[in-house]
């Protein structure tokens, strides 16, 4: 227990421990519910160390628990090979490098053996708007001008650019600030949506079931 103690709280483990502590404080917040297990996917791209296909917070959980047990394990068997001075400090460096090559290798090839678990979900993409509700936020919509606030799946609500096409007949309907227009199509190359009027009323609804 005084060896394990001892090399816990030694160089290379002591270091590897302290990103344990960080790993396990942020499971315990999404066990909490305040962060989400894919809290940084966004942010870090594991791809190129050839841990993509699963959430980062996956890999480098498991890159972190890996390599401290393996700096653990190392740094006792430095404290009982009894090596001391500039010996022990190069058996500890070594101890840490292998630790993390170890670590980096068997995460390396579990992610391969589980990402089939971690199916991957298409980037959003504006067209994913089309067929929504929006809200016009400027005073009219016309065939080069007009913004809409629009709401996303999760809740989000976004400002995009909206125009709506000239009649030949006639002008335009008419749109004010507040009213509300249908998303029908996303032109790529202006990035913008075309809009047309909506009327709740007139939408269509669900026939009622047969009684029997």
């Amino acid at each position: 227990m005084t060896a394990f103690l001892s090399a816990a709280l030694a160089f290379p483990a002591v270091v590897l421990g302290a990103a344990l502590v960080v790993v396990v404080c942020f499971w315990l917040l999404v066990l909490a519910g305040a962060a989400g297990h894919d809290s940084f996917d966004g942010d870090l791209d594991t791809e190129a160390v050839g841990f993509g296909g699963v959430p980062v917070s996956v890999s480098v959980s498991l890159f972190v628990v890996i390599a401290w047990f393996t700096g653990l394990t190392g740094s006792v068997l430095v404290l009982r090979s009894g090596a001391t001075g500039t010996l022990r400090a190069v058996f500890h460096l070594a101890v840490l490098a292998g630790a993390l090559l170890i670590a980096w290798g068997v995460v390396r090839m579990l992610v391969r053996r589980f990402r089939r678990f971690f199916p991957a979900e298409p980037p959003p993409s504006r067209e994913d708007f089309v067929g929504r509700i929006c809200t016009i936020r400027t005073g009219s919509v016309s065939a080069d001008f007009g913004q809409a606030e629009v709401a996303a799946d999760d809740g989000s609500t976004a400002i995009v650019q909206v125009r709506q096409p000239l009649r030949p007949s006639g002008p335009s309907d008419v749109f004010s600030s507040g009213s509300t227009g249908l998303l029908y199509a996303y032109d790529a190359d202006g990035e913008f949506f075309w809009v047309s009027p909506y009327d709740a009323a007139l939408a269509p609804r669900p026939l009622p079931r047969k009684a029997g």
